[in-house]
């Protein structure tokens, strides 16, 4: 008897545990209830602006001009002054050359008349400023008159190559200048010079020869991003992007405008340009001194209630 006596005393005692545990689960249910949340947020304001739609392409500095140093006479190299990679200037002594005259005379002619001062050495000099890209000749060899000994890239000719896609060449006329970006931050003022009447037939793209105003020696081959601006708009009414939401389709936008410090309402929204971290919003009109929530907006439904981090 006292056996099963125990036996419904631990079975009461199970029961009325299982009872404290879910009267304390609904209580905890009820404080947390969706109805009382409160989720903190912190809030911004429209600004006015000016906002760009830009799209970004590369652009390849390049010399278009080559000039090719080459020997005015016939003989030997004696001497060369540079080598490949040299920076030159315009009228600088690049190499000379002693005819074979010269060398088969040697001092015989000034041993017969002194007065002549006969050398039988000519100078090549450089026609134009720029890098020396390749070398023909070594010291001590023998070269033909109109020779190539070396090739310089002409400095004038600097400029960078667009390859601009087709379909934004109506863009174009709207930036008089151009802006280029270069890997080491410097940015360099251009236009556009002229462009090449040719269109690549797999890429579909037009070449545009692109000048800047630079006096720093920029390489070649360097990639430069250059923004063109395919749209402008003045005092637009702007809001950072982590303030405006969308669906995930992206076919609907809205913000949480605060009613309050402790309320706030969705509004759909009618987005305009993106640029950068900023979003035009054309309707509807907001004022300067409406509040909108930045972080802690996703997922919040309307009239949601909030609280305002300092």
């Amino acid at each position: 008897m006292n056996k099963i006596l125990n036996i419904l005393f631990l079975f009461l005692l199970v029961f009325a545990m299982q009872s404290c545990k879910s009267n304390i689960a609904d209580s905890a249910d009820e404080d947390i209830s969706p109805e009382d949340a409160v989720t903190p947020v912190t809030t911004t304001y429209p600004t006015h602006g000016n906002i760009n739609e830009t799209v970004e392409l590369n652009a390849t500095s390049a010399f278009t001009l080559k000039t090719f140093v080459k020997s005015n006479a016939i003989g030997y190299l004696q001497s060369s002054n540079i080598k490949v990679g040299d920076y030159v200037s315009k009228g600088q002594t690049l190499f000379t050359i002693k005819t074979k005259e010269a060398v088969a005379l040697g001092n015989t002619i000034n041993n017969l008349d002194t007065s002549l001062h006969f050398e039988g050495v000519t100078r090549i000099k450089s026609p134009s400023s720029g890098y020396v890209t390749q070398l023909t000749f070594t010291e001590g060899s023998y070269v033909q008159d109109g020779e190539q000994l070396a090739e310089i890239t002409d400095k004038s000719s600097f400029a960078f190559l667009l390859d601009l896609p087709y379909e934004l060449k109506p863009y174009l006329s709207q930036n008089k200048t151009l802006q280029l970006h270069l890997a080491d931050s410097t940015i360099l003022q251009g236009y556009v010079q002229s462009a090449l009447p040719t269109v690549d037939s797999a890429a579909q793209t037009q070449r545009y020869i692109i000048k800047v105003k630079t006096d720093k020696l920029i390489p070649e081959n360097l990639i430069a991003k250059v923004q063109l601006v395919k749209q402008q708009v003045s005092n637009a009414t702007l809001l950072p992007k982590p303030a405006v939401l969308s669906n995930e389709e992206q076919t609907e936008f809205w913000i949480m405008k605060l009613l309050n410090d402790s309320v706030a309402v969705k509004t759909d929204i009618k987005k305009g340009i993106e640029s950068g971290s900023n979003i035009q919003i054309l309707e509807p009109a907001l004022n300067d001194s409406d509040k909108i929530i930045l972080t802690g907006n996703y997922g919040l439904g309307d009239t949601a209630k909030i609280s305002i981090i300092k």
